[in-house]
């Protein structure tokens, strides 16, 4: 486009023309990116929630908003998801509504919806989100899907940050102390590395010096498997020495009721293995002076259990001779989004339906395999994968020839009927993986994949 003066155009009219220029430029222009810093403060911004209803009804209700000092969380890729979850929650300009952040999750509620006691009764869920505390006032969504994906709940809520309501807290008086910092220099990087605390639960003040010890295994554990031993540089651990009044967790099925900081305890939803926390409230408040982003509840005990919720947190025993395997397991869900590949059939409720695609990267239904792992089979593979024969059965280990064949079998990409608790319908990539048994070392490819690729998202810039 160009404009020639004639002799016959006046200067008002020229100016017109050079002002309808410079408009329809800057319409084709793109405007210039707002730096992290010109949007946020630089602290952090928790929102507390309750969700509640049955198996068919869902109430999100806001309770309270603080603040702590330090935001911990990604500073790029701010309204990008690496995965769907079963929750979002949203940050959006209030005057202009431009999208500014963007979190995704899973809850207990959600899990509890698919039992048989959510057809008889309602109950309530504790949550609580961390977000970047904005400068101006935003306008948060909480938004809550179903099996199929789709929208059963939203609720949305103006946040200003000049609200004198909005309460700041700091230290709480917990000792902590790091287990391992990542970056490269001596103080840990908070805003280049992924930030995860350990929260002491079951410890009286005299075990301190033994949760200490099992948090340096916490850690051993989670690097001794890749790929977290090759991105251990990108990873912050700290120690959250919170005591308890008796030693050991809850345990309902034996009539024991501990006083413990973030109030687990097995038999959740009971089941005798599951060993949980609805207190998400209270495991926030512990956490109030220490930069995270991802929580462990270390649980000091010596009996099977644990749980893993995305983007939630992760509850695993110390003396368990399972340890290592569960711990591992339950942060891939955790950290990862990864789903469970192993079935019993017994579930109260599909949590898989079959007419829609898991967002979880190592489960599929066949309705969108393209976006999963269908880039990573070798040639020919058949779809369904049948098992190999040459696989021994994993409680029948005996020699070390078949345990190398067990663990050979993590690496065998294929589309192997069987997952996500349901033996029909559902697919997970490998045989054997550290998602579905706890005989094998490994993660296997597509797990591994999908590890790396949201260690990336929220620490490259």
């Amino acid at each position: 486009m160009w404009i020639e003066k004639k002799g016959n155009m006046n200067g008002k009219h020229f100016f017109n023309c050079i002002v309808l220029l410079t408009a329809l430029l800057a319409f084709h222009l793109p405007a210039a990116a707002q730096t992290f810093d010109e949007v946020f403060d630089g602290r952090n911004l928790r929102l507390d929630y309750v969700f509640a209803g049955t198996n068919n009804t869902q109430d999100i209700f806001f309770e309270q908003a603080y603040t702590t000092p330090q935001w911990a969380g990604r500073r790029a890729r701010l309204t990008d998801m690496p995965l769907r979850g079963n929750g979002q929650i949203s940050m959006r300009d209030h005057n202009t509504d431009s999208l500014l952040f963007v979190h995704t999750f899973s809850t207990l509620f959600q899990e509890w919806q698919a039992t048989e006691e959510a057809t008889r009764v309602k109950k309530a869920f504790q949550t609580s989100y961390n977000v970047p505390m904005p400068r101006k006032a935003v306008d948060i969504t909480v938004t809550l899907t179903d099996f199929h994906g789709k929208t059963v709940a939203t609720l949305t809520h103006t946040v200003d940050p000049a609200d004198i309501l909005i309460r700041p807290i700091a230290q709480n008086g917990i000792p902590y102390d790091y287990i391992w910092k990542g970056g490269t220099g001596e103080q840990p990087d908070i805003a280049g590395c992924i930030d995860l605390a350990i929260v002491a639960e079951g410890y009286t003040r005299e075990q301190m010096g033994k949760f200490y010890r099992d948090c340096q295994r916490v850690a051993d554990a989670l690097f001794a498997h890749e790929p977290f031993t090759t991105l251990k540089s990108r990873f912050n651990i700290v120690a959250v020495a919170a005591e308890s009044l008796q030693s050991g967790p809850s345990v309902p099925h034996e009539g024991r009721w501990s006083s413990t900081p973030a109030g687990t305890h097995y038999d959740t939803f009971y089941t005798d293995r599951y060993l949980m926390t609805q207190d998400i409230h209270r495991l926030y408040d512990l956490l109030s002076g220490v930069p995270f982003e991802h929580i462990i509840v270390l649980v000091n005990s010596d009996t099977y259990g644990g749980g893993g919720i995305y983007n939630q947190l992760t509850v695993s025993t110390s003396d368990h001779f399972t340890f290592q395997q569960v711990l591992v397991h339950e942060f891939g869900h955790a950290f990862g989004g990864l789903g469970d590949e192993y079935f019993y059939d017994d579930q109260y409720e599909t949590m898989y339906p079959a007419d829609t695609e898991p967002w979880e990267p190592n489960l599929t239904t066949l309705v969108d395999f393209q976006s999963k792992w269908a880039d990573m089979l070798p040639k020919g593979t058949a779809i369904p994968t049948p098992p190999s024969k040459d696989v021994p059965y994993f409680r029948n280990i005996h020699t070390e020839k078949e345990r190398q064949l067990l663990n050979a079998a993590t690496q065998r990409v294929g589309v192997f009927e069987g997952g996500g608790y349901q033996s029909h319908g559902v697919y997970r990539p490998a045989q054997e993986c550290r998602m579905k048994i706890n005989e094998v070392e490994h993660f296997c490819p597509v797990c591994s994949r999908a590890l790396i690729r949201i260690t990336d998202f929220y620490t490259s810039h």
